[in-house]
């Protein structure tokens, strides 16, 4: 079998983590912490780049990695401008966009950029995989009952997309062939529907759907436009309420799952209730998106580091198993995602795609 050597990245805000696999073996994975301080120069996340880049060529040469000996190096990608899901080379029009965060200003528009300038030391590919912008929405997905306002497709793309073809291996199928639910259960909670290889509908967590341990989910309209003109709030506190500070936090003062499932076993009622309507409410939106498939559904795929959680997961699949089987694949590793990606383009199982 053909060896490829691969170098992942993956920045957030005060780490960049990296790994390098050999195929689909971990060889080392490294999280390079960066300090208040340290970042605190830098006026825009592009300013990091040389910072960062550095970084992660010292713990290459730490671990004895040359760059001459890896195969391509890919990066998380950042919020880029609405598009296909897939592996995507990283190209002058995706620098230039990651350069100027042309939706926003995050850590994670560094992935591409440390990956095209570390590997183009050596002349080998260099790639992203599955960015949270991901687009694939029908038509009627994006309507909603204001003209002014349509939905946009923003969610946990990197997990669902790796976990969906993980579970098509698993399964002996092809990727494309098959119709899932797909619930990532973290920080945020995305919910989607995905056919023929498409997420063509999906609950962005910021904006609507189940509430989650940080984030509000959908809310009351009416009520939300109360709060937002009592005088109370500023702009930032609003948006800080809804995510952030919402969901579990805001109704037992933490985001930890294991937490709350002791104090539950401890008796307390209102965590529990709490904990059973976040469930309920994930049921209730795996229920509607399979009517996006007329109930045709393939599996119930729930994974990220909530579905770690039997009491969870067991909540959620006792309220919808009618509809297919519910398949669990707990946790969210976003490196290992990375290099699969990677790999079904350099083994030829795809094309990389173009961003324009």
């Amino acid at each position: 079998m053909q060896q490829y050597k691969i170098l992942a990245i993956n920045p957030g805000s005060t780490s960049t983590k990296i790994a390098v696999y050999t195929n689909e073996r971990i060889e080392f994975e490294q999280v390079i912490r960066h300090s208040t301080d340290e970042i605190k120069p830098f006026i825009k996340i592009y300013d990091q780049y040389d910072y960062r880049r550095q970084l992660v060529e010292k713990a290459l040469a730490d671990h004895d990695v040359k760059v001459s000996t890896l195969s391509a190096v890919v990066g998380r990608g950042g919020p880029l401008k609405p598009m296909d899901s897939g592996t995507y080379s990283v190209n002058d029009t995706m620098a230039d966009d990651l350069k100027v965060g042309v939706q926003t200003e995050h850590a994670s528009n560094l992935g591409g950029l440390l990956a095209r300038g570390i590997a183009s030391r050596s002349g080998i590919p260099a790639f992203i995989v599955d960015p949270v912008s991901v687009d694939e929405f029908e038509p009627l997905a994006r309507i909603t009952g204001l003209p002014e306002m349509s939905r946009r497709s923003l969610f946990h793309a990197l997990n669902l997309k790796a976990v969906a073809h993980r579970v098509a291996k698993d399964l002996g199928k092809d990727y494309n062939s098959l119709t899932f639910i797909l619930v990532h259960l973290g920080g945020g909670i995305s919910v989607g529907v995905q056919r023929g290889g498409r997420m063509i509908d999906v609950t962005n967590p910021n904006d609507a759907g189940p509430f989650s341990p940080e984030r509000a989910g959908g809310l009351p309209t009416h009520e939300l436009v109360k709060m937002c003109f009592s005088g109370k709030y500023t702009l930032d506190d609003i948006k800080k309420k809804l995510v952030g500070n919402a969901g579990l936090v805001a109704h037992l003062g933490t985001n930890d799952g294991r937490e709350i499932e002791s104090r539950i076993e401890g008796g307390d009622a209102h965590a529990a209730l709490i904990y059973e309507a976040m469930a309920y409410q994930v049921a209730k939106e795996i229920g509607a998106m399979a009517t996006v498939v007329h109930g045709s559904v393939d599996g119930i795929v729930l994974t990220g580091g909530l579905a770690h959680s039997k009491r969870l997961t067991n909540m959620i699949q006792n309220r919808v198993a009618f509809i297919s089987q519910v398949l669990i694949y707990p946790g969210e590793d976003e490196l290992q995602a990375l290099v699969e990606g990677a790999l079904r383009i350099l083994r030829g199982e795809e094309q990389p795609k173009i961003y324009e």
